[in-house]
């Protein structure tokens, strides 16, 4: 099984150790594992932006990147929901770009989902009994319904997992929505750090990593004894590791 890793802007720049987690992850399943070098970003935030025409640009160029492989899996809800749900939207006026968009949307998925569809509890070789808390990004559990899958390899790690106050509630991230709304961001965030510290979690964790910063840098703040990491980083084992906002970006 040939996978092609989409690593995202965000863990190449901030938190390049979830790249190698993933991989990791995924040849536990027998993968071989391609990181296509000519991809950038997947073209998200021109797109919220409603720079349509430099999303296009940039979704051309991970169409051709990603060209050709049978599986395209994606460490984030975020960018994975960018070309699976509005790579098609951008082309739907171009009849051929889009059988291309549309092929590519078929065969991408969503680190956990991906793990959930083609792995089992062996594919995990280490435990984790602490308590757990999860974040579901907007991107992940609204656009692409993931939900059970990352639960799931938490149980299978043997952790405990803890619910908190509004889990479903947005973190006040949202890509350009914390550069555009500042203050509501601030107080969505707080909201969200307030809750899973009150929780009781010994770690937050979350698939997408744009959440995530946000989140630990709240909690950082606050002097919150919860560490936080990205879904992928648990399920390799994070003994020695530092966590997200430790000022540690392996």
């Amino acid at each position: 099984m040939r996978v092609a890793l989409f690593v995202t802007c965000l863990v190449d720049l901030f938190r390049p150790g979830v790249g190698f987690a993933a991989v990791r992850l995924l040849e536990r399943l027998g993968a071989e594992v391609v990181v296509p070098p000519e991809q950038t970003c997947c073209g998200q935030p021109a797109y919220n932006s409603g720079d349509f025409a430099n999303a296009r640009a940039i979704a051309r160029q991970v169409l051709d990147a990603f060209d050709g492989y049978a599986h395209v899996v994606v460490p984030s809800g975020s960018c994975a929901g960018m070309l699976v749900r509005h790579y098609p939207e951008l082309f739907r006026d171009e009849p051929e770009t889009l059988a291309r968009a549309e092929a590519l949307a078929a065969r991408t998925r969503e680190l956990s989902a991906f793990l959930a569809e083609h792995g089992s509890a062996d594919t995990l070789d280490v435990r984790f009994a602490g308590r757990v808390a999860m974040h579901d990004s907007c991107s992940a559990r609204r656009e692409l319904g993931i939900g059970a899958a990352p639960r799931a390899l938490l149980d299978a790690l043997g952790a405990a997992r803890v619910e908190f106050e509004d889990a479903e509630a947005c973190c006040g991230f949202g890509g350009t929505f914390c550069v555009k709304y500042p203050d509501v961001s601030a107080r969505m965030v707080s909201d969200k750090a307030h809750a899973v510290t009150a929780s009781g979690a010994d770690v937050l964790v979350s698939g997408d990593l744009g959440c995530l910063l946000n989140i630990a840098g709240r909690l950082k703040r606050m002097d919150s004894p919860v560490r936080v990491y990205h879904l992928a980083e648990l399920l390799v084992g994070i003994d020695g590791v530092p966590g997200i906002g430790d000022g540690d970006t392996r």
